[in-house]
């Protein structure tokens, strides 16, 4: 009969969550990935130190919310977060998600990670699951930034939201990272569509400019009304309608069409990058 383990033996380990754990700390060792957090945590800071050192900010002038800054330092984190939705963000995330295979292959450490028993199908999970967990991070990391430089630079007060309701300053911080959640969500079908176009090559440099292409293209296509019926199927359609997390009581219809949408795009891409990355040869 088999042993019964003794209270003091470690439980059998889990070979995904290892793999996982092991995908994180290499990502959150690299010298590139704390750069371009510190990259986005400068976003606010320039945005605050700007404000501080200007006599006055004209009404209207300038990203939305850019004026109240110096009413309320909290309006920095949203300042920011509208100023590196844009472009920062998804160059980030075209960065981290390009380099999730790419990167393994011009390493030629991929064909070492496969002879490991996790299979491809896991390993391909473990490389977006470490994508998104940098897409969570990059917007949090404005936000508290900005929540931080904003407080040190400026009087900090209740929030008067788009409904003309006014909220504690707790609560305005809460609506920030939620915000903040919001652009995670966001940023999920673009690290999909990074994770499919890093099985294309073997050059993580490639799939790092495909992706943030494709951010950039489906931004311009948004902005022309010409392409009026494509817009609510572009990703990027609803980046910016977290208008209704600043209205009291909350309406969570954006969130959750916004989640939708990501998702949408999550499992057709997620499906491409696993079907080309099963039946791909790996040589390196």
């Amino acid at each position: 009969m088999p042993r019964a383990p003794s209270p003091g033996t470690p439980g059998p380990r889990v070979p995904g969550l290892r793999l996982l754990g092991s995908e994180l700390g290499v990502l959150f060792r690299r010298r590139r990935t704390w750069a371009m957090l510190l990259a986005l945590a400068a976003i606010p800071v320039l945005i605050a130190v700007a404000v501080r050192l200007s006599s006055a900010v004209p009404p209207g002038r300038g990203p939305a919310f850019l004026d109240r800054i110096s009413q309320n330092g909290l309006f920095a984190g949203v300042t920011a977060m509208l100023v590196a939705v844009p472009l920062f963000l998804p160059l980030t995330i075209g960065v981290v998600a390009g380099d999730t295979v790419a990167g393994e292959a011009g390493l030629g450490t991929l064909r070492y990670l496969l002879a490991a028993p996790a299979g491809r199908g896991r390993l391909l999970v473990v490389k977006f699951a470490g994508a998104v967990v940098f897409a969570v991070a990059a917007p949090f990391t404005v936000a508290l930034v900005g929540a931080g430089i904003g407080a040190a630079l400026f009087p900090v007060g209740p929030v008067t939201l788009l409904s003309g309701d006014s909220i504690g300053a707790a609560e305005a911080l809460a609506r920030l990272l939620l915000i903040a959640a919001y652009l995670a969500v966001s940023l999920v079908g673009l690290s999909a569509i990074g994770l499919f176009m890093s099985t294309l090559t073997d050059v993580p440099v490639g799939a790092m400019a495909a992706t943030v292409v494709f951010a950039v293209v489906s931004q311009v296509a948004d902005a022309l009304p010409q392409l009026e019926w494509l817009h609510p199927w572009l990703f990027t359609h609803r980046w910016l309608d977290f208008a209704d997390l600043l209205r009291q009581p909350i309406v969570w219809d954006s969130f959750a069409a916004n989640a939708l949408l990501q998702g949408g795009y999550l499992a057709v891409f997620g499906a491409l990058a696993y079907a080309r990355f099963t039946t791909k040869d790996v040589l390196s």
